[in-house]
């Protein structure tokens, strides 16, 4: 119980300063400790190295974060049948946690801005590689759209769910780029209106069918 909870507490103290961190390089094994109340040793005793337990932490955010995203999913399906859900609905639970995440001073969403960066600057990336290129609970969001959309194939649905994660990704990193170009004349602060407006631009991509007479790209 006591490695347990000495455990845990290192965990959570890692998850607090990297969500308030500027940089990541800003937490370390000293202020983690100190935040923790444990020993320096504590830290290589329980996750071997300053980046294992970073992964651990930031993998518990991401599993809440990704359980969210997932109700919602499940909430919009429930909520449509026997119909297909709808396409906001589904463009809502795929980006919207994340923006509300974002915008949200008292969520862990810090955490997950910095993982790009602790990534790429890591002796050891492989470390962070599940986390950074996980695409299994976006799969999932692949069989609703398509039931909307049935003259879309799978290629054709995933590439616009990689649309809409560069979208979200705009939203939640780059919103000032995107202040400049609306002329600040957009509430980007607030979450149901980005989403709203996120769903407006991008549901077309799954109920519109594409022209017959819009040549496909070139396979070569």
């Amino acid at each position: 119980m006591i490695v347990s909870h000495t455990r845990e507490k290192l965990r959570t103290a890692c998850e607090q300063l990297l969500s308030a961190a500027r940089h990541p390089d800003d937490v370390t094994v000293r202020t983690i400790t100190c935040r923790a109340g444990t020993n320096v040793a504590a830290v290589n005793y329980h996750f071997g190295t300053l980046q294992h337990l970073i992964f651990s932490a930031a993998e518990r955010v991401y599993l809440r974060l990704n359980a969210e995203r997932l109700a919602l999913l499940q909430a919009a399906v429930q909520r449509a049948d026997p119909a297909p859900a709808c396409a906001g609905d589904l463009i809502a639970a795929l980006v919207g946690p994340s923006i509300r995440w974002s915008l949200d001073p008292h969520s862990s969403y810090g955490v997950l801005r910095h993982l790009t960066t602790l990534a790429q600057s890591s002796d050891d990336p492989e470390i962070f590689r599940p986390m950074v290129e996980d695409i299994e609970h976006h799969r999932q969001f692949v069989p609703h759209f398509r039931k909307i959309a049935p003259w879309l194939s799978e290629v054709d649905v995933g590439f616009r769910i990689s649309c809409l994660l560069g979208v979200r990704t705009q939203m939640t990193r780059s919103r000032g780029r995107t202040d400049e170009l609306t002329d600040h004349q957009l509430d980007l602060g607030n979450a149901s209106s980005i989403i709203a407006l996120v769903v407006a631009a991008t549901e077309p991509m799954f109920t519109t069918p594409i022209s017959n007479s819009v040549s496909k790209p070139s396979s070569r």
